[in-house]
C-alpha cells in the first residue's frame, strides 16, 4: 500500500494525523472490501481501472519527493543499501516458503509471492514514525525500492512463482513502468517546477491515495467474492505469516547490522510492509482476481499490524537516540536546528 506522508506539524499533532492515519485507513479498506463481497455484481466491470488507480496512488507520492529525499539516500548509501536488499530478499522468500508450507493452490501462491516481490509501501513512513524510529532512512529505503521496482520484482516474480503460474516478466516491466516509475517520476517533476503550489495540497492527498486504494480493494474483491468465502482463513494465515515474519527479520537485519534502534526500527516497517496496490494491480493483469486476493488482505492486516508494532515499540521506552522530529511534507524528519546541537561550554 502507498500512502501519502503526513504534513509538518508539532509533535502533539503529527502523532494525532499519524495515527489517525493508522485507524481510519484499514477501517476504510474494510468497508470497501465489505462492499465489494457483498454487491460484486455492481463492481465486476470495473477491473480495466486499476492501473490507472494505482498510477494516482503512485503520482501522489511523486508529488512528495523533493530534492532532500535523494540527497538523503546519498548520504547515507550503506544503511539505504542494506534496507533494499533486505527488503528484497526476505519478503520474496518469505512468500515462496509461505505459499510452499502452506500447499497453496497455484493462484493464492502467486499471489503470495507477488505481494513479496513488491516495493516498499510507504504507509511505513507514518509507523516508523510512531515507533520512534529513522524515519529519513525509512523514506530513503521506500523510495528506492520503488525506482527500482520495475528492475527487481518481474525477474523475482518470475523465479519464485513461474513454478505455480506463467509470468511474462517483460510485460510486467512495462506494466510497472507505466503504473509506478512514470508517475512517481511525473509528479517529482511537478514538484520541483510547481513546489509551492503543490506545497499548498499536500494536506489533501492522505485522504486522496486513501481512498483510491479503497476503490482498488472494491474491485479486487468484487471480482472473486466467490473465491473469498472458500479461501479467506487460508489467506488470512498466509498474510499474517508473511508479515509478521517480516517485520521481525528486518528488525533482525538492523540489529545484526549494528544501525542501532531506530534505524532498526525502520528496517523492520521497510522489509514488513508493502506495496500491495501495485501486487493488486499486477496480479489481476497477469494471473487473474484471484491472485490479487493475498495483496487485498495484506492491504488491510499490514496497517494493523504496523500500528499495533509501532505502539509496542514506542513503549518500550527511549530510544539510544533522540525520537525523530515530525515528518515533513515529503516523509523525511524535520531537521534540527543548528542552535540546538550546540553544547554549552562547561565552567570551571
Amino acid at each position: 500500500m502507498a500512502t501519502s506522508r503526513i504534513p509538518p506539524a508539532a509533535p502533539a499533532a503529527a502523532d494525532r494525523t499519524a495515527r489517525l492515519a493508522v485507524t481510519v485507513f484499514p477501517l476504510l479498506v474494510v468497508a470497501a472490501g465489505a462492499l465489494g463481497l457483498a454487491a460484486p455484481s455492481h463492481f465486476t466491470g470495473w477491473a480495466p481501472a486499476v492501473p490507472y488507480l494505482l498510477g494516482v496512488v503512485m503520482f501522489t507520492m511523486g508529488l512528495t519527493l523533493t530534492g532532500d529525499d535523494f540527497r538523503a539516500v546519498a548520504g547515507r548509501p550503506w544503511a539505504v543499501g542494506l534496507g533494499l536488499v533486505a527488503h528484497y530478499v526476505i519478503m520474496p522468500g518469505l512468500g515462496w516458503l509461505i505459499a510452499t508450507a502452506l500447499g497453496l493452490p497455484p493462484q493464492l501462491a502467486a499471489g503470495v509471492i507477488l505481494v513479496g516481490c513488491a516495493p516498499s509501501g510507504t504507509a511505513s513512513n507514518v509507523v516508523t514514525y510512531l515507533a520512534r524510529g529513522d524515519v529519513a532512512l525509512s523514506v530513503s529505503v521506500a523510495t528506492v525500492s520503488t525506482l527500482v521496482a520495475p528492475l527487481v520484482t518481474p525477474p523475482l516474480t518470475l523465479l519464485l512463482a513461474d513454478r505455480f503460474l506463467d509470468v511474462d516478466a517483460g510485460a510486467m516491466f512495462t506494466d510497472i513502468l507505466k503504473t509506478v516509475l512514470v508517475p512517481v517520476v511525473g509528479g517529482a517533476l511537478v514538484r520541483m517546477a510547481a513546489g509551492r503550489r503543490v506545497a499548498r495540497v499536500l494536506g489533501v492527498l492522505p485522504s486522496l491515495s486513501a481512498l483510491t486504494i479503497a476503490v482498488l480493494v472494491l474491485i479486487v474483491v468484487s471480482g472473486s467474492a466467490a473465491r473469498i468465502k472458500d479461501a479467506a482463513a487460508l489467506v488470512l494465515l498466509a498474510v499474517v505469516l508473511h508479515n509478521g515474519f517480516g517485520l521481525a527479520l528486518g528488525y533482525a537485519a538492523g540489529r545484526v547490522a549494528r544501525l542501532g534502534g531506530p534505524s532498526s526500527r525502520a528496517m523492520a516497517f521497510e522489509v514488513g510492509m508493502q506495496n500491495s496496490g501495485l501486487a493488486a494491480s499486477l496480479a489481476t493483469a497477469h494471473f487473474s482476481p484471484a491472485a490479487a486476493l493475498p495483496a487485498a488482505v495484506f492491504s488491510v492486516w499490514h496497517n494493523v499490524s504496523g500500528a499495533v508494532v509501532a505502539a509496542w515499540m514506542s513503549r518500550r521506552g527511549p530510544s539510544t537516540t533522540a525520537p525523530p522530529r515530525p515528518p515533513g511534507p515529503r516523509g523525511t524528519a524535520e531537521p534540527i536546528p543548528a542552535a540546538a546541537t550546540k553544547r554549552k561550554p562547561h565552567r570551571r
